[in-house]
């Protein structure tokens, strides 16, 4: 460990010149690492480890050798934890059971979206749906509950456990819950036949949602079809087009793109029918009920007090927002001023650029990638003692010649885990901005600490010879929130792989990243890594400001728009309303939203978060309220003070979900926050920025 620390003390003070026009911009190792293109190696001997330094990963055939390996060490597991007595051991051995399972099935669950060669991503598909299936066994496994209930149902032998190992003991029992392992045995199958068709429904609406709807040429005017995909004699129409100028081409999107599909509308009516049903066999009131379990929120009554609160507390905002929208759509369109929904993202917009007129091009050749590292570093570093280090990926370790590889590495603690940086768009990758566990932290039998390994997604333009990669700043955002859940991962020293980093509830998960926003957009913290890279000028807080306060018109609305998606969600997963989607969404919109419902539209339909996120959509929001509290209580008057950021780790990061998330919430405020100082952190938001 000290031998490490040495040579990345020595890295660190390391630094790599350019010469551009003229000027010298200095890059860190870490910095240079990111500005600078990645020189393709031709090492024929190189000896290839494989995937992520998994050996049999060196061709898409090793999936099955360690998906077979996976299967024989579970059996072996399952055999030890059903023939052991009751104790911590239960505990471990059922941790070793998940760990072992999730390092096959979350790296091959990366694999098959980002890996460039179909039959790596085809042959990592086989293998999430075969350890799915040897999951869906275990959790309907009477013998292995069984030794579970001897654990939970002992008294004495509970009251000797620890609460992080009593915790994840019930965490797994409710795993086994949810899979209807306590019915009788009629019960049971039809619990197994339910969770099959959910499967099924929640693929097919999945996809669904992002199909595009056509119309032909004819319906549309002719001066309008040049804006959309022409497919012979018809329009497709894949998109709402929110950004376009033309109100005709908004609206022609918005009635043609969400214009209801009866398939896709009876297998999401029947979805939410079976996860009604399923929620109530296993003995919940609703799908919500069981869904928010162990969360923040713990229950939906409390979930809808919030959106309504929030709704009350934001109610005259949202009504000047609109009338400032229909102000500007009068100017433009005087003949129809009416504010429609598909007016609502193009017209906060245009207020926004009349007010400050933020152009993007101007503050990106201040944020190239490297300085937003070099930044991200620099915080880490003084607010937790954490830096990154550079590292030369070995061959066949990473599915893309632009992987960046860092390890994160501690002063006192040394190697932490690592982060793949997988941050260049290439064809065929996601176009989506995320976070991946490839391998969770855990302590192992031998007293080691199995290191976490994460990959973080972004589809960033490559640099060029002569220009860095220059990000706006949103994506200088998505960065600083990204490396907030990577950081989650690395810090989380849990026990128990099962409940490491990002595994905590989902409203609790996105407050670490939404946190790093906050820092994203404070001066101090920009002003450290922000020069332009052609002259090394600083970013001048002046725009800084401007792009602050930008962020504050229309807010309301925009918060009230989320309000909206987050009780539609509740209603859907609540008790049944015996009325169709498309009626729920009409009653919800106009008691939630300040625009009119449109005629035979069904946004609903491309509403996709439905699956991943049933009943928790709430939970963006609430993390919000979190981070803003904990941003203006702990770190507004010092972003960098050390002794907050030691807090900020050990009260809320080193847990992972091994601990009640409202306890951590409580522990890092030295208070314990009600739902309407949430509400009051929301709005608060929306006001001009505090000076420190």
């Amino acid at each position: 460990m000290l031998a490490c620390n040495r040579l990345v003390n020595s890295i660190k003070h390391t630094r790599i010149s350019y010469l551009t026009r003229n000027v010298t911009t200095s890059w860190s190792p870490v910095g240079a690492a990111f500005n600078a293109r990645q020189q393709k190696r031709h090492d024929l001997f190189e000896k290839n480890v494989g995937l992520f330094g998994v050996p049999e990963l060196c061709t898409q055939a090793g999936f099955e050798v360690v998906e077979d390996r996976a299967q024989k060490e579970t059996e072996q597991l399952v055999h030890r934890v059903c023939s052991s007595p009751p104790g911590a051991l239960t505990v471990e051995t059922f941790d070793q059971l998940s760990d072992n399972l999730c390092k096959v099935a979350d790296l091959a669950d990366f694999v098959k979206v980002a890996h460039p060669d179909p039959a790596f991503r085809e042959a990592a598909e086989r293998t999430c749906i075969n350890i799915g299936t040897v999951v869906e066994k275990l959790n309907t496994n009477v013998e292995l509950c069984t030794s579970l209930k001897n654990l939970l149902y002992n008294k004495e032998v509970l009251a000797a456990l620890d609460p992080e190992t009593r915790r994840v003991a019930e965490l797994f029992m409710f795993d086994f819950e949810i899979s209807g392992i306590h019915l009788d045995e009629k019960k049971r199958r039809k619990a197994v036949s339910l969770n099959v068709n959910l499967l099924d429904l929640s693929n097919e609406f999945l996809m669904g949602s992002h199909l595009p709807n056509k119309i032909e040429k004819r319906a549309l005017p002719e001066h309008i079809r040049h804006c959309f995909s022409v497919d012979g004699n018809c329009i497709q129409i894949g998109g709402l087009h929110a950004d376009s100028p033309n109100d005709l081409v908004r609206e022609a999107a918005y009635k043609i793109f969400l214009y209801p599909n009866p398939k896709l509308l009876h297998c999401l009516e029947e979805l939410l029918a079976f996860r009604n049903e399923l929620a109530k066999l296993v003995g919940y009131e609703s799908f919500a009920h069981r869904a928010l379990k162990g969360t923040m929120a713990k229950t939906p009554e409390t979930v809808m007090k919030f959106l309504k609160l929030l709704t009350e507390k934001l109610s005259d905002r949202t009504t000047k927002d609109f009338q400032m929208m229909r102000n500007m759509k009068s100017k433009v369109n005087p003949r129809n001023a009416e504010l429609m929904p598909w007016d609502h993202p193009y017209f906060s917009g245009a207020v926004r650029a009349e007010r400050y007129n933020i152009e993007p091009s101007l503050y990106s050749p201040y944020l190239s990638l490297g300085a937003c590292m070099e930044g991200l570093n620099a915080l880490f570093s003084r607010l937790l003692g954490v830096s990154f280090q550079a590292e030369q990926p070995k061959g066949g370790e990473v599915w893309s010649e632009d992987i960046r590889k860092l390890a994160v590495v501690h002063e006192a603690e040394g190697l932490l885990g690592y982060i793949y940086c997988d941050f260049f768009h290439r064809p065929d990758k996601p176009h989506q901005d995320c976070h991946f566990t490839i391998r969770g932290g855990r302590l192992k039998e031998n007293g080691e600490y199995q290191l976490p390994m994460v990959v973080l997604m972004l589809s960033l333009p490559h640099p060029s010879k002569n220009t860095p990669t220059l990000l706006t700043p949103g994506m200088m955002e998505n960065l600083f929130h990204e490396m907030g859940h990577a950081m989650h991962s690395m810090l989380g020293r849990t026990r128990y792989q099962h409940v490491t980093g990002t595994r905590c509830s989902t409203d609790f998960a996105e407050v670490p990243s939404i946190l790093m926003e906050y820092f994203a957009t404070d001066y101090r913290v920009v002003n450290q890594f922000a020069r332009h890279y052609q002259t090394g000028q600083p970013l001048p807080e002046s725009m800084v400001s401007c792009l602050c306060e930008s962020k504050r018109i229309c807010g309301a609305a925009d918060t009230q728009l989320q309000v909206f998606y987050a009780a539609l969600d509740q209603v859907y997963h609540g008790k049944p309303q015996h009325q169709s989607s498309t009626e729920i969404l009409q009653k919800v919109q106009e008691k939630f939203y300040g625009l009119p419902y449109v005629p035979n539209t069904a946004w609903q339909l491309r509403f996709s978060h439905l699956i991943g996120y049933g009943a928790k959509y709430y939970s963006y929001l609430m993390s919000r309220a979190v981070a803003s509290m904990v941003w203006r209580q702990c770190f507004l008057k010092d972003p960098f003070d050390r002794a907050m950021g030691e807090r900020y780790r050990r009260e809320m990061l080193a847990h992972g979900g091994a601990k009640e998330p409202m306890l951590m919430v409580e522990g890092m405020l030295q208070r314990s926050p009600t739902i309407e100082d949430f509400v009051d952190a929301l709005v608060s938001d929306l006001n001009p920025s505090l000076q420190p």
